[in-house]
C-alpha cells in the first residue's frame, strides 16, 4: 500500500511565454484546443523534483532516479498540486492543476552508480548558426546534438529558483543547480539545432550521477535514438549526457518530444 507523503502546492509560472516555441504563447496554445500557453513540462518536471529533493536531499541529486510524463497541461498562475506518496522503490509523484490530472511519474534512490565514460560519447559539433527546419532528415537516428555552454552564475541560479518557485532552500544554502534545469538542457540539444514550430515536451526519464554546482559550465551530449510518428504525431527520442566543465557526468537522461504535432501537419 502506498503511503502519503506531504503535497506540495506552487503557482505554476509559464517561463516561456516569449519563446520561440509558440506552444507556450496563449494565442497559438488555443489553436490546437488548449486553454492558453503551457507551462514548459521541464518546469513540471522542476515541480515534481521538490518532493525526491524534500525526503532524501542532495543525496538524491547525486544518484537518484525519477521519470515524467505530461498529458494535459499546467497553466500560467493556476495552483499546481504535486502530490506524492512512498512506494517499494521510492515514490510516484504526480501532478493536479485544476481539478484534472495533468502530469504523472516516480523517484528512486539507490546504491551510487558509476556515471557513463566520456570517451565513450562524442563530443557534438557546435550548433550551426542557421539551423535547419526539423525533420525526419534534421533529427536523424544517430546524429549527435550539443549545446551552446552555459555558465550558472549566481544571478542566473537566483532567478531560475524563483522562475520555478522553489521554496527548498537546499539549493541556496549549498550553491546547487537545480534538476529542473539539467532537463531544460535536454530541450535545448532540440533548439540549438533545428528550427521547431510548436512542439511539445511529453516525458523523460532521468538518471542523477552528481550534483552541480553555482559556477559551472553546463553542456550535453545528445544522440537521437528515434524519430517515429505515432497518432499523427512526429517524435523524436534523445539519449543525452549533461556535463559540468566538460569532466562531470552529472546526468543521463531519455528525452521524448513531439517534434511536429499532427495539428500543424493538418493545418
Amino acid at each position: 500500500m502506498n503511503t502519503a507523503l506531504a503535497t506540495y502546492r506552487v503557482e505554476a509560472f509559464n517561463t516561456a511565454k516569449e519563446s520561440e516555441n509558440r506552444i507556450h504563447d496563449d494565442t497559438v496554445a488555443r489553436r490546437f484546443g488548449f486553454t492558453g500557453g503551457l507551462v514548459p513540462g521541464v518546469d513540471v518536471y522542476a515541480y515534481m523534483a521538490h518532493p525526491p529533493v524534500a525526503r532524501w536531499g542532495r543525496v538524491w541529486l547525486e544518484h537518484g532516479s525519477a521519470e515524467c510524463r505530461f498529458g494535459k497541461p499546467v497553466y500560467d498562475g493556476e495552483m499546481a498540486e504535486v502530490i506524492a506518496e512512498a512506494t517499494e522503490p521510492g515514490m510516484a509523484i504526480r501532478v493536479e492543476s485544476q481539478g484534472g490530472l495533468c502530469a504523472t511519474g516516480s523517484a528512486a534512490l539507490g546504491k551510487a552508480m558509476a556515471a557513463p565514460a566520456l570517451g565513450d560519447w562524442m563530443v557534438p559539433p557546435a550548433p550551426p548558426e542557421t539551423r535547419p527546419a526539423a525533420s525526419e532528415e534534421s533529427l536523424a537516428e544517430g546524429r549527435w546534438l550539443g549545446v551552446r555552454p552555459l555558465h550558472v552564475t549566481q544571478e542566473f541560479a537566483a532567478k531560475y529558483y524563483a522562475d520555478v518557485r522553489e521554496t527548498d532552500p537546499l539549493y541556496v544554502i549549498s550553491g546547487l543547480v537545480h534538476p529542473g534545469l539539467i532537463l531544460r538542457l535536454c530541450n535545448w540539444a532540440l533548439t540549438h539545432n533545428v528550427a521547431l514550430g510548436p512542439w511539445i515536451h511529453v516525458g523523460s526519464r532521468v538518471q542523477n550521477f552528481a550534483a552541480g554546482r553555482v559556477g559551472d559550465v553546463l553542456s550535453v551530449r545528445a544522440k537521437v535514438v528515434r524519430n517515429y510518428e505515432h497518432k499523427g504525431h512526429k517524435f523524436v527520442d534523445l539519449d543525452a549526457l549533461v556535463v559540468a566543465n566538460d569532466s562531470l557526468v552529472m546526468a543521463r537522461i531519455l528525452h521524448t518530444a513531439i517534434w511536429r504535432p499532427r495539428q500543424v501537419a493538418e493545418a
